[in-house]
Order: structure tokens, then sequence, then C-alpha cells
């Protein structure tokens, strides 16, 4: 992590002393780094504990393109803050916020194609190209408060999960190009994403661990597993109520704590929990399939992170 942190920060060097002081400002305040802790964790279980400068530029490339998005979407939300810290558009305002977030997507891939690694390319293109949709289907659904159980999975699979899954499956690729694991070290990281989402969807709602719920994404009418189940389980008198209530009184705190209540008490929680326990569960009999080493110890570390972590 420590050679890579010095690759990455060069994979993000310009002539412009403002982007300079701007990508030194993203690179001081990096948050978990689970992405790249994946690809290399993966790559060294799937060769035997080797990894070669490809991991090391698709790691780059992974965290050089997420961090694009991330700065996008802090313009698109409107955010302030990031990881506690003030967000680049709060700092330098919109205009280059966009246009550092587009300056970091043309490094990642430019990376990529002066050194041959197409295939690594076409994963992360591929995930870049979800999470836009993931995005939009779920604005689209958003306005209606339609959205089904399936239809859920599919935007939290674009959404969060690809990223993951890319991550994996370039940690696979980056060693052992054409193999079996790379589609299968896909499927694991999607898998974790899947279930890395629902625990984000939880927190919503109030974990025992973070003590109160934040309503937030009630607020942006944001229909998450917990809520969907509720509303697709409950008296039809009660799910107009609820209809009613997030579309129309969103903002109301008082009215907002009693859709909470209802959601833990009618068993959306609870439902929630158990789907994100599943996909851990499929998650690991992946790695299960894998001899015993460090870095498979580790891997099955990370996944029990995604689901017990505290926020």
């Amino acid at each position: 992590m420590e050679l890579f942190e010095k690759k990455f920060y060069q994979s993000m060097t310009s002539q412009v002393a403002l982007l300079n002081r701007i990508t030194h400002y993203i690179v001081n305040r990096k948050g978990k780094q689970m992405r790249p802790m994946f690809v290399f964790l993966v790559s060294k279980m799937v060769s035997g504990g080797e990894i070669n400068e490809r991991t090391y530029r698709g790691a780059s490339v992974i965290e050089l393109i997420h961090t694009a998005t991330l700065v996008h979407d802090d313009v698109v939300d409107d955010s302030n803050r990031r990881r506690g810290f003030f967000s680049i558009n709060a700092l330098w305002k919109n205009k280059i916020a966009v246009l550092v977030g587009d300056y970091l997507l043309s490094k990642g891939l430019l990376l990529s194609i002066d050194n041959g690694d197409f295939d690594l390319l076409k994963i992360i293109s591929v995930a870049v190209r979800e999470m836009s949709e993931g995005e939009l289907l779920q604005i689209e659904k958003a306005r209606k408060l339609d959205i089904t159980e399936d239809i859920y999975y599919e935007i939290i699979r674009q959404k969060t999960a690809t990223l993951i899954a890319a991550c994996c499956s370039l940690g696979a690729c980056s060693v052992a190009p054409e193999s079996d694991a790379v589609e299968q070290m896909r499927k694991f990281g999607e898998l974790i994403g899947m279930a890395f989402q629902i625990k984000d969807d939880l927190f919503d709602y109030g974990d025992t661990a973070i003590g109160k719920p934040t309503g937030i994404d009630i607020k942006e009418q944001k229909m998450t597993l917990p809520l969907i189940y509720t509303l697709n389980n409950c008296p039809k008198e009660k799910r107009k109520w609820l209809i009613n209530s997030i579309k129309n009184h969103n903002k109301d705190k008082k009215r907002v704590k009693e859709i909470i209540n209802y959601v833990q008490t009618s068993g959306g929680m609870d439902y929630a929990i158990k789907v994100m326990h599943e996909f851990k569960t499929e998650a690991l009999d992946i790695l299960n399939t894998y001899p015993e080493s460090p870095y498979k110890t580790s891997l099955e570390l990370m996944v029990k992170y995604v689901i017990d972590r505290k926020k």
C-alpha cells in the first residue's frame, strides 16, 4: 500500500500548479482505501503471492476513476463535506471540481492505454458505464416510488457493487489474464458490493452501533431495501400513509421519525439484514474454493468488515 500511494500520487501529476494543489489535497484526505486493497489481495490470492506492475497500475486506475466519480458526486449532490473535510467544490467551486473530475478520469484511461492494459481498461470502462446507468435508474424510479425489490438490486448492483466487482476482477486479470478467476472474482466483488450497500441503507434506519437513525434517504426519497420490504408487506392504508409521507412530508422531522419507527417494527430492518448476510455467505463460498493463504484470510476479514462496520 505504501508503494501504491507513491505510484498513485505520481499518476495524478500535472504541469498545472492549481491541479497539483488540488490532487495533493485529495491524496492527503483519502478514505478507507478498500478498493486498492481488494485489487492487491485478490491478485495475491489468485497468483499465490505474486503481483506485478499491472497490478499497481490497475489499483491506481480504479482509485483515479473512483476519486473522479466522488468529486463529480459532490457537485451533483451540492455537498460541502467529504469524509469530514471540505469537498473540492466547497473549496474551489463547481466548475473547477467538474474539470478536476474529468482530468482524473482521463488520467486513469491514459494510464491503461499508455501501457497497453486494454483488458484492464475494459473492466474499468464497463464499471463506469454501469455506475452512471445505476444512478440514472435510481433517479428515474425515485420519482414514482414504485421500485420493486428486483429493480432495487439492479440499482445497487450498478451503482455500488460494479466498482468493487471491477477491483476484484482487475486484481485477478492483472496476474492471470483470461483465467476463470477473472469472472469468479468479479462475482465475488459484486456480492460484497451488494452487502456493502445494504449495510449503508441500514444505517439510515438506525443501527445499534451508530445510535440514532439519520433519515437522510427518506428526505431524498430514496427507496432502499428496508422501506421496499415494508411497503410490499404492510396493510393498504399504512402503505398509502407511507407513500404520502415520503412524497409530501419528507422534510418533517416528526413524520420521518414515524416512518423510521414503522420500518423498524414491521420487519423491514430484519429482512434487509437477512438478505445482506445471504450475499456475505455467497461471497465467502466463492473464497472457499481457493486454498488457504494469508491473502484469502485477509479477504475473509474484509468481507466480515463490510457487514460489521460502524460507519
